[in-house]
């Protein structure tokens, strides 16, 4: 490689969610291993890989984090990867939904990149080539939630904070709690409504009702994010990119559009009524942009309202966003922007300046939503998608939203 970056990729052949070694009574030591159905096979495929895509982030349109992908092209030259192949060492062992795990190390900094399971393996044999190769697609554990279907959520209570509620959908399907990162929550929900609906589904209808995030990590595991945490890391120290005194950037992404504008908002919960809101001057200038949820676990319609009007404050304007900014980390004597792109993630504050046309310039401070990392073994591209807070303000009691500055909303 033409840059000071090495990328490892890990195949592992056994089943289970767990991304760690298998644990053998008698063999592996607890603390350095986890439980599995069998001894695991883990294979570098390192030096096979030619070309590595991963994409992780958050619709913003949807208000929800997608299931993060990775595509991985892995030249065969000896038939290893052909599941007919008796002489294959892998022979009997590849299956869909086995464990891929990319990482990579930077100045003695190893960087996780991606951990998932594989959803397909596409065989290539172009004509006239010696060599095959297979193109070995991801998805992360969210394609796991969106299989699997659940009715009742053991121990889901009335008065429980979104936390505890997400813990015990994560519970009911048994997912390691090795594998979890989850705040309390700032809001408490009503009983489970025992309806079947997918357990992504169940998660994401917590994620909105908390007006916080869900989504995988780089790692692998369930994040949760409260709404105090999600907005408060704006606050945070930015890492600063512009053409001059910050870290160089080859690209940026402009908009200015009416795409994320909603200034009429109709909520409703499980078992309540609907509860509707809107902005009349952002109708009045952007005509009706309209959102409607449903489904929310919030225990009372007050509550419902409070945030289908905090979700119009938030959204009832438009100004020009950078939706996205791309480095290059081939780029010479790149350090701060190789560490920058290896080490950001969601949420992360970045501070973004431009020089415009005309000698003006323009600075965003916004937080990360998505990551995407195009790498061969001569070029790395990482792109940043950008946004601002999910909620312009800040938050009070247990359900109440309080808005900084925003005269709609007094409490």
């Amino acid at each position: 490689m033409t840059y000071p970056i090495s990328v490892k990729v890990s195949f592992d052949f056994s089943s289970g969610p767990s991304f760690g070694a298998a644990f053998q009574i008698g063999i592996s030591q607890l603390g350095y291993a986890v439980l599995a159905d069998s001894v695991s096979t883990v294979v570098d495929l390192s030096s096979q890989t030619t070309a590595i895509e991963i994409r992780r982030g958050r619709d913003l349109t949807q208000d929800r984090f997608q299931a993060g992908s990775a595509r991985l092209r892995v030249l065969d030259t000896d038939g290893s990867w052909n599941p007919q192949n008796i002489a294959s060492p892998y022979y009997g062992l590849l299956q869909p939904l086995r464990k891929v795990v990319i990482t990579a190390t930077h100045l003695g900094t190893v960087y996780p990149l991606y951990a998932g399971y594989t959803l397909s393996y596409d065989y290539q044999y172009p004509r006239g080539e010696e060599l095959g190769y297979i193109n070995i697609t991801c998805s992360d554990a969210f394609t796991l939630f969106n299989k699997s279907a659940v009715t009742t959520v053991t121990g889901a209570t009335a008065g429980e904070t979104t936390g505890s509620r997400v813990g015990d959908i994560l519970n009911t399907i048994g997912f390691p709690n090795s594998m979890r990162s989850i705040d309390t929550g700032q809001t408490t929900v009503q009983a489970d409504p025992g309806t079947v609906r997918s357990v992504l589904q169940a998660l994401q209808d917590v994620e909105f009702t908390e007006f916080g995030a869900l989504y995988m990590s780089h790692s692998g595991d369930v994040v949760f994010r409260e709404r105090n945490d999600a907005i408060s890391t704006i606050g945070g120290t930015a890492t600063v990119f512009n053409q001059t005194t910050g870290i160089n950037y080859a690209n940026l992404k402009f908009a200015f559009d009416d795409r994320l504008v909603f200034n009429t908002a109709n909520f409703k919960r499980v078992g309540g009524t609907m509860q509707t809101t809107f902005n009349q001057a952002s109708i009045d200038t952007y005509f009706p942009h309209t959102i409607t949820k449903e489904d929310l676990l919030h225990q009372t319609d007050t509550d419902v309202m409070d945030t289908a009007k905090a979700y119009v404050v938030s959204r009832k304007d438009t100004d020009i966003r950078i939706d996205a900014m791309t480095l290059d980390l081939t780029t010479p004597n790149y350090t701060a922007g190789i560490q920058a792109a290896l080490g950001l993630d969601f949420f992360d504050p970045v501070e973004i300046s431009n020089e415009q046309p005309g000698g003006s310039t323009l600075t965003k401070t916004l937080q990360i939503f998505g990551v995407t990392h195009q790498i061969t073994p001569t070029t790395w591209q990482t792109t940043f998608t950008t946004g601002e807070p999910l909620i312009d303000g800040y938050i009070v009691g247990s359900n109440r939203f309080g808005i900084i500055g925003q005269s709609v909303m007094t409490y």
